[in-house]
């Protein structure tokens, strides 16, 4: 990579104000400064900006977060605390949510950089399953399970949902199991059966499923296996 292109992205500036850092001396390649924006970067340099590393990003990332409530998962929000707060990478700006959460539930999120990877999980085409626990206003009424898994009707939509998963843990707290990724799809299933959430907590997408020692606002890279485990094509 160009040694102006890779500044750019890591300091969020122009490459016409990268230049400007260039020629003002403050970039140095394994020790030496270089004023040269087309220098191509190797994988073993080591670039520092005002004596500072900047981090080569040299493959895809992915990372499961324990988002707690009152979180978004847009990378920009000007009203909202964003999960990239959690996130303690290089350029963390350049990662986003494979599968967006609301503000006030909880649970797996994924965060990669990998268009390619989160786009498989999101598309409805490849019904990429998403379990959540659900804490139920009023008591599930008997008839639930057999309504989802014959597919309900949301308000303003003009097909049912597609047969979806309902176990009932207690009185008012349930596991269910959905393979689309409709707008508030899990509360929107209740509201079309005369219930209400109260509380949301995402377990698992696709084969990933939460790391039970992540506190809330915690996160970690993601192994092998479960990066395979979404069954997308992944890049090298």
């Amino acid at each position: 990579m160009r040694l102006d292109k890779f500044l750019s992205q890591q300091l969020g500036i122009s490459r016409a104000l990268v230049q400007r850092e260039l020629r003002a001396k403050r970039v140095t390649v394994d020790g030496d400064m270089v004023k040269q924006g087309a220098f191509q970067l190797l994988a073993q340099h080591e670039v520092r900006f005002d004596d500072q590393v900047l981090h080569q990003i040299l493959a895809p990332r992915y990372f499961m977060l324990h988002k707690p409530q009152g979180y978004v998962c847009s990378t920009d929000d000007p009203d909202h605390p964003t999960v990239l707060y959690f996130m303690d990478e290089p350029v963390p700006d350049k990662l986003h949510a494979a599968g967006r959460l609301d503000i006030d539930t909880t649970g797996l999120v994924l965060m990669t950089d990998d268009g390619q990877w989160s786009h498989w999980i999101t598309s409805p085409k490849h019904h990429c399953e998403k379990t959540y626990r659900a804490t139920l206003e009023d008591p599930l009424d008997g008839d639930t399970a057999r309504l989802f898994t014959e597919g309900v009707m949301l308000n303003g939509e003009k097909l049912p949902t597609r047969p979806a998963k309902l176990e009932q843990l207690a009185e008012r707290e349930v596991r269910l199991t959905i393979s689309e990724g409709r707008y508030h799809q899990v509360k929107r299933m209740f509201a079309a059966v005369g219930n209400h959430v109260v509380a949301l907590h995402r377990e698992r997408v696709g084969a990933i499923v939460l790391d039970a020692s992540l506190e809330p606002g915690q996160y970690r890279a993601l192994t092998a296996d479960e990066i395979a485990g979404i069954g997308a094509p992944v890049r090298p």
